[in-house]
C-alpha cells in the first residue's frame, strides 16, 4: 500500500477498523524493523561541516564525502590525517570516532581492531569529545562483531557490558553502552548469548526495563532449549506490562504446542486486551494448525472484543490461503446486513483485498454492486475490489448502473488510483459530460491530482468555456 493511499484514506475518514488495521505491519515486516531497531546505537552519519574558517575545513568535507560514498578506507585514512595535521581543529576529536566508524565499516578483522586503537586515542587525548557516547556503544559494538569472530577477550568485555549492573543514575550513556552489548549478542552463538540474555531478563529495577525488552527480542531469535520457557516465565512474571507484551508478540517465532497453548489461552481469556491483541500477532506467526484455528474462532465470536477480532480478521488476511479466503467470505455473509456488523465486514473486505488469486477480486466486486448492502460497505467494496486487482473497465459499469451519488462520488476516487487509461478517460466523460455538477466537480479534483497529460488541455477547455 502506497503513502497516498494511506493519507487519502484518513482524509476521507475511513473508520476507524479500517485506519489501524492498515497501519499495522506485517510479521516479516515487524520483524525486520524490530531487528534494525536492535543495531546501531551509535551516531552513523557525520554532520555536516560546521567550521568554514577552520583550516581542516576542507580535509573534514573529503572524509565525510568519502564515508557517505561507502569508501569506507579513503574515509578511515582522511579522518586520521585530520587529527593528526590539525589536532587543534575544532573537527579534531570527533574525527577518531568517524575513523573508528568507517573501520568498522570496512568490516575486516585487522580494521576493526585498528578501530578500537582510534576509539582509545579518542579517550586518551580528548575526553569531553562531543562524540565519546557514541564512541562507547561503537567500541561495545566492535568487540560483538570480533567475538563473533571467535575472539574470546571481546566475547568477555560484551558478556560483562550487557550483564552489567549499573543505578540510573549514571546516566543515559552506560544505558546506551548496556544496549549496545544486546544488540552485539546478535552476532554471537545462542549458547554463549542465553545465559547473559537470562540474567539481564532477572533483573526487576526500573531501570532495566528497556534492556529486558531487547532481551526478550534477542531471546526470540536464539533457539535453544530454555527458549520456550525462559519467554513463558516472561510472560507469566514480569512486572512491567510492555516487557510482558513484548514476550507475548515474540512467541510468535517459537513454533511449539506448549508456546501455542500459552498463546491460545492469553488470545481468549486475559483480561488485558493489549495483550490478547499481540497473542494473535504472535499465534499467526506460529502457523500451527492449533494457532491458526484460535485466530479464526476469535474472528468468528461476537463475544471477542472488537479491537481484538480485528486484529484476528486482518492477520487471516495477511496470510493468504485458499482457506483463509473462504473462511472470511463465509465470515461476512453470516455476519448478516445488519449496521452492528459493517466495521467487521469492513475489515474482512480489506483483509480478502490483500489475498490474490484466490478468487477475492471477483467477490468484491459482487458486494459492491450488491445494492441490498448498505451503502457504506458497497463503498469500501469498490476500494477494496480496485485493490484486489479489479481492472477499472470492470468498475465503470457500475457508475453509470448506480443512482447513488455518494456511491458515485466514491467510484470516482477509486477510478482516479486506477492507472489504466480507461479510467482516466471514464472521469473524462465524467468531468465533461455528466449531468450532476457535484460529480463533474469531483471528477475534475481527482482529474487534477494524475498526471495524464490530456487534463491540463481538458481544464482550459472548462476554463474558457465560461
Amino acid at each position: 500500500m502506497t503513502a497516498r493511499h494511506l493519507l487519502l484514506a484518513g482524509a476521507l475518514a475511513l473508520p476507524a477498523l479500517f485506519t489501524r488495521a492498515i497501519t499495522a505491519l506485517r510479521p516479516a515486516v515487524a520483524q525486520v524493523v524490530a531487528h534494525a531497531d536492535a543495531t546501531e546505537t551509535f551516531a552513523v552519519e557525520p554532520p555536516a561541516p560546521w567550521a568554514d574558517a577552520d583550516p581542516a575545513d576542507s580535509l573534514y568535507r573529503l572524509a565525510r564525502e568519502a564515508l557517505n560514498r561507502d569508501d569506507y578506507r579513503r574515509a578511515a585514512a582522511l579522518f586520521a590525517e585530520l587529527t593528526e595535521r590539525f589536532p587543534r581543529s575544532a573537527y579534531a576529536a570527533d574525527a577518531l570516532y568517524w575513523r573508528a566508524f568507517a573501520l568498522y565499516r570496512s568490516g575486516a578483522e585487522p580494521d576493526l581492531r585498528e578501530g578500537l586503537r582510534a576509539l582509545a586515542q579518542q579517550r586518551s587525548r580528548y575526553p569531553k569529545a562531543k562524540t565519546t557516547a557514541d564512541a562507547n556503544a561503537l567500541e561495545v559494538r566492535i568487540h560483538g562483531e570480533l567475538a563473533k569472530r571467535g575472539d574470546p577477550q571481546s566475547a568477555e568485555k560484551v558478556s560483562k557490558y550487557a550483564s552489567e549492573r549499573t543505578s540510573c543514575s549514571s546516566g543515559d550513556d552506560d544505558g546506551d553502552v548496556r544496549m549496545a552489548a544486546l544488540n552485539a549478542l546478535l552476532q554471537m552463538d545462542a549458547d554463549r548469548a542465553v545465559p547473559i540474555i537470562k540474567q539481564v531478563l532477572a533483573r526487576r529495577d526500573a531501570c532495566s526495563v528497556p534492556l529486558r525488552r531487547k532481551a526478550v527480542f534477542l531471546l526470540s531469535q536464539k533457539q535453544t532449549g530454555e527458549t520456550e520457557s525462559l519467554m513463558l516465565d516472561v510472560v507469566q512474571r514480569d512486572p512491567d506490562p510492555g516487557v510482558r507484551e513484548e514476550a507475548v508478540q515474540w512467541m510468535g517465532q517459537i513454533r511449539t504446542e506448549r508456546a501455542a497453548a500459552a498463546l491460545e489461552d492469553i488470545a481468549l481469556r486475559s483480561p488485558d486486551e493489549s495483550l490478547r491483541e499481540k497473542a494473535v500477532w504472535a499465534l499467526n506467526e506460529q502457523n500451527l494448525a492449533r494457532s491458526n484455528a484460535v485466530v479464526r474462532r476469535l474472528a468468528e465470536s461476537d463475544e471477542t472484543p472488537s479491537r481484538v477480532r480485528e486484529k484476528a480478521v486482518f492477520w487471516l488476511g495477511q496470510r493468504s490461503s485458499s482457506e483463509n479466503a473462504q473462511f472470511l467470505r463465509d465470515l461476512f455473509t453470516r455476519l448478516g446486513k445488519t449496521e452492528r456488523t459493517v466495521d467487521v465486514r469492513k475489515g474482512i473486505l480489506f483483509s480478502l483485498s490483500q489475498m490474490r488469486g484466490v478468487g477475492n477480486d471477483r467477490w468484491l466486486l459482487g458486494v459492491a454492486a450488491d445494492a441490498s448492502q448498505p451503502i457504506e460497505v458497497r463503498k469500501h467494496a469498490l476500494w477494496t475490489a480496485g485493490e484486489a486487482g479489479v481492472r477499472a473497465a470492470e468498475l465503470i459499469p457500475l457508475y453509470d448502473r448506480t443512482t447513488e451519488r455518494p456511491l458515485k462520488e466514491h467510484l470516482i476516487w477509486v477510478l482516479s488510483e486506477s492507472r489504466d487509461r480507461a479510467a482516466a478517460d471514464k472521469l473524462i466523460d465524467i468531468a465533461k459530460n455528466d449531468r450532476d455538477p457535484e460529480l463533474r466537480k469531483k471528477a475534475i479534483f481527482w482529474l487534477g491530482q494524475t498526471r495524464d497529460p490530456r487534463v491540463q488541455q481538458l481544464l482550459l477547455d472548462i476554463i474558457n468555456k465560461g
